[in-house]
């Protein structure tokens, strides 16, 4: 009982320290997560021959090359395709008000033109408050260095961090590990690798996902020409952490953009025909070998993870959320079979229980009885034979 209340007030003070050092440990949890997810591949160089620091340097340089490249040839087509989505908002507007909303209309009854007044007011009232916001906000960026400088010097942190805590990654493990008591390292061994299952099997392999289904969508919807190809594409991919809502997403702002540039059913079947495409590889190929048969985190529990986190931790809640969750769902796991084994949820298994103990007791009993009158038996016939 007193360890079960140690382990209460370990857990206070660790949730304590993070509410109020939030934005001191954001460059330390984003490194930590950074660091578990780039230690298989630091594994894999190290059996290639490498010693651990040329390890972790080349991963760096792996990240490095695909973030250069990544900025030199996305970011400008996405800018570009962003601008020209601002260009093309008051033609939608025009398109919804002037050709959908008669068909809407038509077809259902239901008048668009109030509600797409409506909508293009709330765009352009928070659209000025929104450059008003960003103004107030360089302004205050401009009169409070000090602060800019901070949010500067945490995000130059994330990298330092996370070369250091991966060169060091093993060490860490085992000297955690050895700190656990020894009376609790079965368990706790067994639900670690448990948690890094499912942690492995969420965070590697739906990111691997999410890149996959991003580069599919875009790569369709650019070859059919359609706007805004390969943003509909990263916002997708983006999107797909919960599964189907980066398709469901997608799939709407596709139809919309489709029927707005060519008011053709032919590019409602490509655009159905490309997102179809996605989904079948995902469910075929990309599901089985990158997340193979683990159990990841359900969506209901990804929104609400994420949601929790930020609204009590901000920025290091949201970076905590999932690795909290996958714990928390491989004790509750745990906690649920130990109870389906327990005497409160079977009596079946309370009276098999106590049938065995009766069993080896009286066994147990019978041995000892037989023992010394087997022992007085012999001294008997010794005597006798004497």
């Amino acid at each position: 009982m007193r360890n079960s209340w140690w382990g209460v007030l370990f857990l206070v003070v660790i949730g304590g320290l993070i509410y109020l050092l939030d934005a001191v440990l954001m460059p330390f949890i984003a490194g930590m997560i950074l660091a578990y997810l780039a230690d298989p591949l630091a594994n894999r160089f190290q059996r290639w021959g490498m010693n651990r620091p040329f390890a972790v340097s080349s991963v760096f340089l792996v990240l490095l090359v695909v973030l250069v490249a990544s900025l030199l040839i996305l970011i400008p087509l996405l800018v570009q395709q962003l601008k020209q989505l601002g260009e093309a908002i008051p033609g939608i507007f025009n398109w919804v008000e002037n050709t959908l909303a008669p068909q809407v209309q038509e077809w259902t009854g239901y008048d668009l033109t109030a509600e797409l007044i409506n909508a293009r007011e709330t765009l352009v009232e928070n659209w000025r408050d929104a450059g008003g916001y960003l103004a107030q906000a360089l302004g205050q960026i401009g009169r409070s260095g000090m602060a800019f400088a901070s949010w500067i010097t945490y995000v130059a942190l994330i990298p330092v961090v996370t070369f250091y805590l991966l060169l060091d990654w093993n060490r860490l493990l085992t000297n955690i590990a050895n700190l656990v008591p020894r009376q609790w390292a079965d368990d706790t061994f067994r639900l670690a690798r448990r948690c890094d299952e499912v942690l492995s099997s969420f965070l590697r392999g739906q990111l691997l996902v999410m890149l996959c289904l991003g580069i599919i969508y875009a790569v369709g919807l650019t070859l059919m020409g359609l706007n805004f190809g390969l943003l509909i594409g990263f916002v997708s991919g983006l999107v797909s952490i919960v599964p189907f809502l980066g398709f469901i997403v997608g799939l709407v702002i596709a139809l919309v953009v489709a029927l707005f540039q060519y008011a053709t059913w032919w590019a409602v079947l490509g655009v159905i025909l490309v997102f179809s495409i996605g989904q079948m590889a995902e469910s075929v190929v990309l599901q089985p070998k990158l997340l193979g048969d683990k159990i990841g985190l359900h969506p209901v529990a990804v929104i609400f993870a994420v949601l929790a986190g930020g609204n009590l931790f901000g920025l290091t809640g949201v970076l905590l959320a999932l690795p909290v969750a996958a714990v928390i769902l491989v004790l509750l796991k745990e906690v649920k079979v130990r109870y389906q084994h327990s005497e409160l949820y079977d009596e079946n298994n309370t009276d098999k229980h106590a049938s065995i103990i009766e069993v080896s007791s009286s066994y147990h009993d019978e041995l000892g009885h037989s023992g010394p009158s087997r022992d007085r038996n012999s001294r008997n016939d010794q005597g006798e034979s004497s």
